[in-house]
């Protein structure tokens, strides 16, 4: 009889229920499409640390650089033999500690010893600066405007000597620089080598502490066309090409990776480390084990993947906001909107029912069957509410992700790479000031949609159903026989 009946009434009142499931179905929709959205912003944004961090790393321990002028920034110096050959090339490489300065190797020891540590790793990063190219000697004029006879010299001066000057020569060079980022082997599940896939070759070896291999970023091998077995010079040490990496995201961390000890020589820092790669235990422990090595590490500053967010700006960082802030609270009121015209439209449908309902009370039905009747009724508009906003919301969500937006993310330079996790590559200092420059990446947006954010929605319906049904119920478990006789005489 229950649901008999209440096939009938649906049926009888399709406008008013197609009213009613599709105020449910804007804010339900509205709610998928936000939190889908939003999930994207963080992905986005999990990208864009990604590619300044290794994977997995919670926080890093660094050193902030010297203040310039106070003795802990050197200038880099070049110096050039003097050669006779005019066709000879000259060449001078200068290797340089990366943005910070640095630690020594048992801080490593000491950050892992805290509590709440999982495990860290440290890693060495340098800046190498190139110069090559040649002198060209230049050659005498003789100034045939002198004075002849035996006179030399302009106005007859300089006791006899040829008188010109000397043209042409001078100096033409080059200057380059890249990123190097001494990695430890032993330990290749943490730092900023994890944040690139290796596509060609092979990674480093345990074995290979102190080897004269290295592995290559794939855009920096094809701009230097260099290739697997091959070699890539630094200061004067040749590197065999071991693997090629790509940056799964934005630019890689450095353009070549060595052994952590091969980069303590090269930058003559023997038992010294740039950057401390931290990954916690609990993601909820983060803050308390920064606490904790700020405490007992002396001398350091610990940066948190969350504060790296703060750094981020852009189209990335506004959209984010909207859609955590604007987005979510405009979901919120419209949702509560639609909850109040469903059961205003559902009081308001009890009220044109007087006769109907009074008529059923008379013939037996009690108050709690009349009310279970009305919640039935808004309970499945609700559902029909839910199925409709669940399609529309994944139809919105697909159509953000088939567009895919472009937004970008910038990074805003800070001085001496306090606020930098990483330390490897363009983000991690930047030079011998220590000025880390700003970066820009354009970063694809996708709103995926999880299950959890099905079932949101499905509650969300039976909800707005329930609200309807108890605003009705209500209505309906306040009338009496004796209304609807009055209104049929």
């Amino acid at each position: 009889m229950f649901f008999t009946y209440l096939r009938r009434e649906l049926r009888r009142r399709r406008k008013a229920a197609l009213v009613v499931a599709s105020g449910l179905a804007l804010g339900i929709a509205l709610v998928i499409v936000v939190s889908s959205v939003s999930s994207g912003m963080s992905k986005a944004q999990d990208k864009v640390l990604q590619s300044l961090y290794g994977l997995g790393t919670d926080m890093t321990v660094t050193k902030a650089a010297a203040a310039p002028g106070s003795g802990g920034t050197e200038r880099p110096r070049f110096e050039f033999d003097a050669k006779d050959d005019d066709e000879a090339s000259q060449s001078t490489d200068r290797v340089m500690v990366q943005g910070f300065q640095t630690l020594a190797a048992d801080t490593v020891d000491k950050v892992g010893a805290q509590d709440g540590v999982a495990d860290a790793v440290g890693g060495l990063s340098l800046t190498v600066m190139k110069v090559d190219g040649q002198f060209k000697r230049g050659e005498f004029k003789q100034d045939e405007s002198a004075s002849q006879g035996g006179q030399g010299g302009r106005g007859g001066g300089g006791g006899g000597q040829p008188q010109g000057e000397v043209r042409g020569g001078g100096a033409s060079f080059d200057v380059n620089s890249f990123t190097v980022y001494g990695t430890d082997v032993t330990r290749q599940d943490l730092g900023p080598l994890t944040s690139s896939t290796i596509t060609k070759g092979r990674t480093f070896k345990t074995a290979e502490t102190d080897a004269e291999v290295a592995v290559v970023d794939a855009a920096y091998a094809k701009e230097k066309e260099l290739a697997l077995d091959k070699t890539v010079t630094v200061s004067g040490t040749d590197y065999t090409i071991i693997g090629i990496s790509t940056a799964d995201s934005g630019d890689a961390a450095a353009n070549v990776y060595v052994p952590l000890k091969q980069a303590q020589t090269l930058a003559d820092a023997k038992d010294k480390v740039t950057t401390v790669y931290v990954k916690a235990t609990d993601s909820q422990k983060i803050e308390p084990v920064k606490a904790a090595i700020q405490k007992n590490v002396s001398g350091t500053t610990v940066t948190t993947s969350a504060d790296l967010a703060d750094t981020v700006s852009g189209s990335l960082s506004t959209a984010s906001d909207l859609a955590a802030g604007v987005g979510r609270w405009l979901s919120v009121a419209v949702l509560v909107a639609a909850f109040l015209v469903a059961g205003l439209l559902t009081s308001s449908a009890v009220s044109r029912r007087v006769r109907e309902f009074g008529t059923l009370k008379a013939l037996g039905w009690k108050s709690g069957r009349v009310t279970r009747q009305v919640i039935g009724e808004a309970l499945v508009n609700g559902l029909m509410g839910g199925v409709l906003g669940i399609a529309v919301g994944l139809a919105g969500a697909y159509a953000v992700t088939a567009i895919s937006p472009t937004l970008t993310a910038q990074l805003g330079s800070s001085g001496g790479g306090g606020g930098r996790m990483g330390g490897g590559g363009p983000m991690g200092g930047g030079g011998p000031g220590g000025q880390s420059a700003s970066k820009t990446l354009d970063i694809a947006l996708t709103a995926p949609v999880s299950l959890t954010t099905i079932l949101v929605a499905v509650a969300l319906a039976v909800a707005g159903g329930l609200v309807a049904g108890a605003f009705g119920g209500w209505r309906a478990s306040r009338l009496r026989p004796a209304d609807a006789l009055r209104r049929v005489a």
